[in-house]
């Protein structure tokens, strides 16, 4: 199965301090791979290091075989890498409609992106007119998680994606991320503290403590209990 993502010792922080160390993994195309963890330990500043938002120290990153290690974090957009962030960050005066609008790379695939990701969250269709600050908190995330799906990217990047939200927008989301990767094969990086939700759509999972993985695994039925044994500590 060919890699879409490669981390390889990859190193960053913030001003002299060194926040995530010499981290390594691969990630398969239409694979999801969780990365759990307390809170405060570095899950984020990896995604925004793999994105390029936070500087490359040390290390590289590959995708689809391509070193984008001082690729703009805008360009790799364009590459196929989309993040989503933990912080809201729609449009609230713009219309549904022109939100999801931000997501399409080219006005050519407009119209098919509008009907895949419309058949994910059917929902939004019913509010393309509607401003997207008069959304539902849950309505909001499904809203951002869609714009990001709207560039068919080919690894996303989801950062506490179901924070704060109620158990049947979970499990929605969850849906939909099991079936965008039967469809169109996107890879994910799932960052989470809603353990049933990242263990339920992911494939392998990684624990990171200070900047560092200290465990990796395939999902199975003893992932969970080997998890809280990491969280406990």
């Amino acid at each position: 199965m060919s890699t879409m993502l490669g981390v390889n010792e990859l190193a960053s922080g913030y001003g002299s301090s060194e926040v995530i160390s010499n981290v390594g993994f691969a990630l398969a195309k239409a694979e999801t791979l969780a990365i759990v963890g307390k809170n405060g330990m570095g899950k984020t500043s990896l995604l925004k290091a793999i994105t390029g938002f936070l500087p490359a120290w040390r290390g590289s990153v590959q995708l689809a075989g391509k070193d984008v290690t001082r690729v703009a974090p805008h360009l790799k957009r364009k590459m196929g890498l989309v993040y989503v962030p933990q912080e809201h960050a729609l449009f609230q005066d713009l219309s549904v409609r022109d939100n999801l609008r931000l997501g399409v790379l080219t006005d050519d695939d407009m119209p098919a992106r509008f009907e895949q990701v419309g058949s994910w969250f059917p929902v939004l269709t019913k509010r393309l007119n509607q401003r997207a600050g008069t959304l539902s908190g849950g309505e909001q995330k499904m809203l951002i998680v869609a714009r990001a799906l709207m560039a068919k990217p080919e690894v996303l990047l989801l950062d506490e994606v179901t924070e704060g939200l109620q158990p049947s927008v979970v499990d929605r989301l969850s849906e939909v991320l099991v079936r965008v990767r039967r469809e169109i094969g996107t890879s994910m990086i799932v960052v989470e503290q809603h353990l049933p939700f990242a263990l339920g759509i992911s494939d392998r999972y990684l624990v990171f403590k200070r900047g560092e993985i200290v465990d990796a695994a395939a999902v199975d039925g003893d992932a969970a209990a080997r998890i809280d044994a990491h969280m406990r500590i």
